[in-house]
Formats: C-alpha cells, sequence, structure tokens
C-alpha cells in the first residue's frame, strides 16, 4: 500500500471520527440528555408530564426551524466554521440548563438548543458524508450516525454517576447538565481538530439549480410514513426513563440502575444499528427493511406497557434504539432516490414532516398522562401511529420500489 493512500485512509478515519463526535455532541448530549435528566427535573422542580412534552417540544421546533434555515445555501464554503459554532452553543446551552427553574426558561433553552443541533447536524453531516462519498466508502456514513448513539450512552453513564454521587453540593439534575456542558465542550475540541475544512463539492454544491421537486405519490407516502415516526419514537424517546422511574416506584430495588441501563442499552444499541441492519437492506431491499424496522419499533413500545419491570424498560429501550437512526437513514435515502436532481428539497420535505410529527408526538404524549396518570396511554398512541405507518407502506411497497428503481 502506498503512502499516500494510506494517507488519505487515516484522513477519512479522522473525519468519520470527527463526524461521530459531532454526532455525539449536537445529538447525543445536546437533544437527548433531556431524556435520563428529565426525571430528576420532574421531581425536585414538581413538573407535570405536560410541562415536560412542552419542553421537549420546544426543542423539536427549534431542530425544525434549524433545519429550515441551514437548508437555504447560505453556509455554502463555510460549514465547518458554522458547525463549530453551532456545537459550541451547544455546550453553553447545556450549561444554561443547570441553572434554570421556570418552564418557559428551560423551554426556550431547549428550543435554541434544537436549532443549534439542527445546524451542527446538517453542516457538519454535509462535510462528513461527502468525504465518504467522495472515496466511495460507504462505513463513513455508519460511524458518523453512530456517533448519536455514542452521545446516548455517554450522557446515560454521566448522569448515573452524578446521580449515585453522595453528599452532592447540587442538586443531581443541575449537576448533570453541568457535566454534560463540560463533555460536550470536549467534543467540540476534537471535532475543531479532526474535522477537515470543507465539504466535497459536486453537482448541486458546486452551485446548479436543483430541478422542482415531483411530488409523487411514492414520495408523498414516504414522507407521510416519515412524519407518523416522529410521532411514534419521540414519545418513548423523551420519556423512557420516566416511566422506568415509575414502574421503579412499585419494585424492591434496583430503581436507579434500570433508570440508566434502559437508556445506555438504547445508546448502545443506536451505535450498532445500522451495521447490524444493513446486511438485512441487502438481502430485502431498503424498503422492506424500512418497514421492518417500523413495526419492531412498535413493537419496542409495547414491550415498555406490557412487560413486567425491569424487563420492559430495558427491552423497549433496546428496540428503541436498534431502529430509531435506521429508520432515520432509510427514510432518507429513500426520498433521495424518489427525487432525482432535487434531493435538497426532498430531504427538506423530509426534516419538516419528521419535525411536524415529533413537535406533536410529546405534547399529545404530555396531555394523555396527564389525564389518565400512566404512560400507557401515550405509548399505545405512539405503537399504533408506528404500526399505521407501517401498514402504509405494505400496501405501497411494490410501487415504491418501482418508483425508486430499487
Amino acid at each position: 500500500m502506498s503512502a499516500g493512500l494510506r494517507g488519505d485512509r487515516r484522513r477519512l478515519a479522522s473525519t468519520a471520527l470527527a463526524g461521530a463526535i459531532a454526532m455525539a455532541v449536537a445529538m447525543g448530549f445536546g437533544r437527548f440528555s433531556f431524556t435520563p435528566i428529565l426525571p430528576g427535573m420532574m421531581g425536585d422542580l414538581h413538573l407535570t408530564a405536560g410541562d415536560a412534552g412542552l419542553i421537549a417540544s420546544a426543542n423539536f421546533i427549534g431542530y425544525l426551524v434549524g433545519a429550515v434555515c441551514a437548508g437555504q445555501g447560505w453556509g455554502e464554503g463555510r460549514e465547518k466554521t458554522i458547525g463549530l459554532g453551532a456545537l459550541l452553543a451547544t455546550s453553553m446551552l447545556l450549561a444554561g440548563m443547570s441553572l434554570g427553574s421556570s418552564v418557559i426558561l428551560f423551554a426556550t433553552l431547549r428550543f435554541l438548543a434544537g436549532l443549534a443541533s439542527a445546524f451542527a447536524m446538517i453542516f457538519l453531516s454535509q462535510i462528513v458524508l461527502t468525504r465518504g462519498a467522495e472515496a466511495g466508502n460507504a462505513h463513513v456514513q455508519s460511524v458518523h450516525f453512530a456517533g448519536v448513539g455514542l452521545g446516548i450512552a455517554v450522557s446515560s453513564l454521566l448522569v448515573f454517576l452524578v446521580t449515585t454521587r453522595p453528599n452532592a453540593a447540587w442538586p443531581a439534575w443541575r449537576e448533570a447538565w453541568a457535566g454534560s456542558a463540560l463533555v460536550a465542550l470536549a467534543g467540540t475540541a476534537l471535532v475543531g481538530l479532526l474535522l477537515p475544512d470543507g465539504a466535497a463539492r459536486s453537482g448541486h454544491e458546486a452551485g446548479q439549480r436543483e430541478a422542482p421537486l415531483l411530488w409523487s405519490r411514492a414520495f408523498s407516502t414516504v414522507a407521510l410514513t416519515y412524519g407518523l415516526f416522529g410521532f411514534g419514537y419521540v414519545v418513548t424517546a423523551t420519556f423512557l426513563v420516566a416511566m422506568a422511574r415509575g414502574q421503579a416506584a412499585h419494585a424492591v430495588a434496583g430503581g436507579q440502575m434500570v433508570e440508566f441501563l434502559c437508556w445506555f442499552v438504547t445508546g448502545l444499541s443506536a451505535v450498532v444499528s445500522l451495521f447490524v441492519w444493513r446486511p438485512v437492506m441487502a438481502r430485502f431491499g431498503i424498503v422492506r427493511a424500512y418497514l421492518c424496522a417500523l413495526a419492531l419499533e412498535a413493537v419496542g413500545l409495547l414491550l415498555t406497557v406490557t412487560l413486567p419491570f425491569p424487563l420492559a424498560p430495558i427491552l423497549g429501550g433496546l428496540l428503541l434504539g436498534a431502529t430509531f437512526m435506521v429508520i432515520t437513514a432509510f427514510g432518507l435515502h429513500l426520498a433521495r432516490a424518489l427525487s432525482p436532481g432535487s434531493e435538497r428539497k426532498a430531504l427538506a420535505i423530509m426534516t419538516a414532516a419528521f419535525g411536524i410529527g415529533q413537535i406533536i408526538g410529546p405534547l399529545v404524549a404530555g396531555w394523555l398522562t396527564e389525564r389518565s396518570g400512566t404512560y400507557t396511554p401515550a405509548t399505545l398512541a405512539a405503537a399504533a401511529v408506528l404500526m399505521l405507518a407501517a401498514g402504509v407502506l405494505a400496501l405501497s411497497g411494490r410501487s415504491i420500489r418501482a418508483a425508486a428503481r430499487l
């Protein structure tokens, strides 16, 4: 192997690692650290499930606004600077959460964190994924998005260590937010050192005008299922640890350990999910794999409210982690395949559909939980929505495969 080829591989590996760390900071910490920290906030500040749903939805609204703004083309050539600025903002906003006490302040901070997460995800992913595509290396994408699961697992471990530490000067949830900010800041520095300066440019990235998006029946169906997925996954992704705490209240012991394990397992399974599902996609095709992942995630939601403690939250978390990044990747892949010549517009529509679903999800879940006093109705509703998405896809699978030429 020539020295030049070895150097290219090292640079590509460094880029993929930088992408994974960026996703860990922007998504694993910036978006999903809220889940393991939420039960402590609810207990200490007497927040209701409705309050928690409002705060969560504010984050998702910020993500939707950020995704729409980032897709307008104004950041071309400045991807690394904007992305690193967004990661730095994420760190500062995580620190801000450790100082708040009101729902309005929390919602504002989470809205801004959603905005920053979207900017970091879109601009830094553009660098990493275009470099991987240029090199013809499919593993770069898998490593990059595995960072989301890595961030979830690390944030879960951090929260567990903080909450089990004796003689803490601060409430544990405040220390968890502050610790998350420090980890995110360190991750931001690593991304700055490892990431190359810009995205590879070709086609539309070089300035060619995209064709208008063709709203075919196949594309509309995939966009609908993606929006339903946004609603279905987010209920468990927001309230899983809170659900575990509620179930643990009726158990003899082991509550804190189960809270940690259910979210930690979610993260670990998300890390390996894209690698595990790649052979499934190769064997059965991306449409069938997408359908199976939706159905399996629905099963995971049902397990969280039907199995006994502690199996319910742990197996539910395992199946959530094993599917949600896979559904994300497969759904976006299908949208691009169904929209040749207008891929950016297709991704913007998919992001909007997903964003609307995940904004509505926590609000509905919070309302149902407050009325019923349990997370079971909200979880069953989320599972039903995911099964609806799978059913719609099953009815249209043949036409989608034909339209996408897959």
